[in-house]
């Protein structure tokens, strides 16, 4: 039976995973429409305009879809996260309401101007419009992503325990933490990678189909361009998330790589394994010498500690963590001398190792040498997953880099839709950058566990006093609701998709005609 954590859990993952469905298409084709509608406006040839309205009526279709879901998303932070929005609301909320403030409500008033401001506003203006769009929905991200950054490395605060809450510290350290900043421009490639295979998808259906071959061959030209650009990003910038997350989270470094124990530097790289929990051991490994080492520490004598090592470290850390709850208890009291204060001072970044303890006996200080090992053995991810989830990530980002490499070539050569295979490949690829992203999520958040709020807040007793009925019964709604939702998308997706952009005026990019 599921416990109110783990259904909590089950629900937020659930949601916020179907609401990233939507938001790395959003962010690719805003920049994507920005690209065709300056193209219009320098050029002036009409066919830049239709691709701006046809594939900015599939980007109005996705936006609706995102807006919807990432609202319910937010509200569980209340609903099933109580004490977590107590513990952390003070720092937690002020990128969540910059975000909502600044960066939504720009995205959301332009994108009205987009669709509706045609014949209202000059081109320039249009086009302006588009760029606040795109901009609004960066900047949307950013601030979101810093408050998963800082939930990922909480620096720019500390804990008061007179309130028993996180308190700001530095607004400059908490906007740029090298974890947010690097996950932010790893999520803002990844999503253009996103809508560029998605035009390239869409314009290899048409060039197959041989219809609509001088607006699929201007759209693919656009895409495969901005497409190439951003994959390589993708790379630089995924190297440099990996490797701060890294320094931040040695664990989560571990378990992705699957190394259980700190091998000599540099360590080598395990392609494939067999992980086995129980003896905190890999039953088989296919490795390349090195590799891990040089990617991870870019470094030639820097080791990256195993999960064996670092559990006996966090044992200890859940061992201060006893010593920081007592004196925070004697604290919060009144009863702590001066030397208590002090001391509190030095055990206090181990006090939520301490808490890891609470669902295990209700006293922390009388927790038992078993709860003790148990509460340390839960600082370490299970290794199958974490390790799995980055090489389907790593294997669909390769396999998208192969195809932009592809389409750009064909691009430049001006050899758009001449092999057929090709543009089936393209076709058939829609799925890869939706497969990648939301690896990549789940490898992210998953790898953080147990932590709500890394080394400071157990997810165990972050959550809000609910019944396992109350949870089930969102959930249930939540997972009907979005299902009609899905419903809904994939329709009007592939109604628009399949009319195509003759569907703007009949006959115009009829096959016969070519690129001009």
């Amino acid at each position: 039976m599921l416990d109110i954590v783990e259904l909590s859990r089950l629900q937020f993952a659930l949601t916020a995973l179907y609401h990233f469905l939507f938001v790395p298409l959003t962010l690719g084709l805003s920049f994507i429409l920005v690209i065709m509608e300056t193209l219009y406006v320098v050029t002036g040839k009409e066919v830049y305009k239709d691709m701006t309205k046809f594939w900015g009526k599939l980007f109005g279709i996705n936006f609706a879809l995102g807006v919807t879901t990432g609202i319910t998303m937010e509200f569980q932070f209340g609903t099933n996260w109580s004490y977590y929005s107590h513990y952390v609301g003070d720092i937690f909320g002020a990128p969540l309401a910059i975000e909502a403030l600044l960066a939504f409500f720009m995205e959301s008033t332009f994108v009205g101007l987009f669709f509706f401001g045609w014949d209202r506003l000059s081109k320039g203006k249009h086009l302006m419009a588009t760029y606040l769009v795109a901009f609004g929905s960066n900047l949307s991200a950013m601030w979101i992503l810093v408050a998963n950054g800082w939930m990922q490395n909480p620096i720019g605060s500390e804990f008061n325990f007179e309130t028993m809450r996180m308190e700001m510290t530095s607004f400059l350290d908490l906007w740029l933490n090298p974890v947010a900043q690097s996950k932010f421009l790893h999520t803002l490639s990844a999503g253009y990678v996103c809508g560029a295979i998605f035009v390239l998808s869409i314009s290899s259906y048409y060039l197959l189909k041989g219809r609509d071959i001088g607006f699929a061959k201007r759209s693919f030209s656009v895409a495969a361009s901005f497409g190439i650009i951003a994959i390589f990003s993708v790379l630089l910038m995924g190297d440099e998330s990996g490797y701060e997350i890294g320094q931040a989270q040695p664990v989560k470094l571990a378990a992705m790589e699957g190394e259980w124990h700190t091998s000599p530097a540099p360590a080598d790289w395990n392609m494939v394994i067999i992980p086995n929990e129980a003896e905190m051991k890999n039953d088989f490994a296919i490795q390349i010498p090195y590799a891990a080492g040089i990617i991870a520490t870019r470094s030639l004598t820097k080791e990256i500690t195993g999960l064996t090592e670092l559990k006996a470290i966090n044992e200890k850390r859940v061992r201060n963590g006893i010593m920081a709850y007592d004196l925070l208890q004697k604290l919060r009291s009144g009863s702590a001398s001066e030397a208590d204060k002090e001391l509190f001072k030095v055990y206090q970044k181990d006090l939520g190792f301490g808490l890891l303890l609470k669902p295990y006996t209700e006293n922390v200080v009388d927790a038992t040498e078993a709860q003790i090992q148990q509460a340390a053995a839960d600082t370490i991810p299970k290794v199958g997953p974490t390790f799995w989830s980055f090489r389907v990530m790593m294997l669909a980002g390769g396999l998208m880099l192969l195809l932009l490499i592809g389409a750009f070539a064909q691009t430049a050569r001006k050899t758009i839709g001449s092999k057929p295979w090709f543009s089936k490949a393209l076709l058939f690829s829609l799925p890869l950058p939706w497969i990648a992203i939301e690896s990549g999520w789940f490898l992210a958040e998953y790898g953080r566990q147990p932590w709500a709020i890394y080394e400071m807040l157990p997810v165990g007793v972050a959550n809000s006093a609910l019944t396992t009925g109350d949870l089930w019964f969102s959930i249930i709604l939540i997972c009907a609701l979005y299902t009609i939702f899905l419903i809904a998308e994939m329709y009007l997706m592939f109604k628009y998709g399949r009319l195509g952009p003759s569907s703007l005026k009949t006959g115009r990019y009829h096959f016969e005609q070519t690129a001009r």
